[in-house]
């Protein structure tokens, strides 16, 4: 899937850009598939929000219990004081999350194509299992900032194997909060780790390394086409702004890892019950 020089710059950048590597058709499927979630979700039984602006204190058993099931969550903006929705619900919701490639067939088919595997190999994998997908809507005026972070933060292996697949499903750019990354970033020290205490059922977001958070100079704007995709390299910095365009944002995430490599028993997303998803 991927030439001798896609291969290289993967490991030179920690991230790879496929331009419009999906068709209209596939990515319309998904988009469709996400707003039948949203509109079958009763909203006024869960009102979570999803926000990375409380150091990730706010996970909960709806967060935790999502690992093996399809659950939605509520932007920040989307709730007046009082906990009332201020927007209709497909205009409310941050993400959905986090087993939707066990549990929803058309996100399964999406996720089984060729490309994804292919280019999984072709970077040097031997059996990778998919452990989450999310598909987030970064709503218009609403979409909350994802604040710098790597993935390895959260989905930890030992040794480190995680690799994420970013789909834009509508272009993305710097007014609707594109992402942003690090060049070469991914040669940093992993600096932050999300433990779980199960027996509390409690995570702590905890300080490894005190190398700065990328300054704005040394971030670049991974602007793309609906359709295209983006590969990036677990330690690599990443983070997205808020969008306060009147156009939103969606994309569709996954983060798979090496079978044989150990999934930490502290990592928020465990999947006792689903087991191995095999690309």
């Amino acid at each position: 899937m991927l030439s001798a020089g896609q291969i290289r710059r993967y490991h030179l950048d920690g991230f790879l850009v496929l331009d419009q590597a999906l068709g209209k058709t596939d990515i319309d499927l998904l988009k469709n598939a996400a707003l039948k979630i949203v509109d079958e979700f009763d909203i006024d039984i869960h009102r979570t929000v999803f926000t990375t602006a409380d150091g990730d204190s706010g996970r909960d058993d709806y967060f935790f219990e999502s690992a093996e099931k399809v659950h939605c969550f509520l932007e920040e903006g989307a709730l007046g004081g009082a906990g009332e929705l201020l927007k209709p619900a497909r205009l409310a919701i941050n993400k959905i999350g986090h087993a939707m490639h066990d549990l929803n067939p058309v996100f399964r088919s999406f996720c089984r194509q060729p490309l994804f595997a292919g280019v999984l190999r072709d970077l040097g994998y031997d059996v990778p299992l998919l452990w989450q997908t999310m598909y987030i809507f970064k709503q218009p005026h609403i979409g909350g900032e994802v604040r710098w972070h790597q993935d390895g933060s959260y989905l930890m292996t030992e040794p480190s194997t995680v690799t994420g697949i970013w789909v834009a499903i509508e272009d993305a750019n710097r007014d609707n909060g594109c992402l942003w990354v690090q060049p070469g970033g991914h040669l940093s020290p992993l600096r932050e780790t999300f433990q779980v205490d199960w027996q509390k059922r409690k995570g702590e977001l905890i300080r490894l390394d005190k190398t700065p958070w990328p300054a704005t100079n040394e971030a670049v704007a991974v602007e793309v086409k609906a359709g295209s995709v983006v590969i990036f390299h677990d330690h690599m910095p990443h983070y997205s702004s808020q969008n306060r365009s009147d156009h939103s944002r969606h994309a569709f995430t996954m983060h798979v890892a090496e079978q044989s490599a150990r999934w930490s028993g502290n990592n928020w997303l465990q999947r006792p019950a689903l087991g191995d998803f095999v690309l």
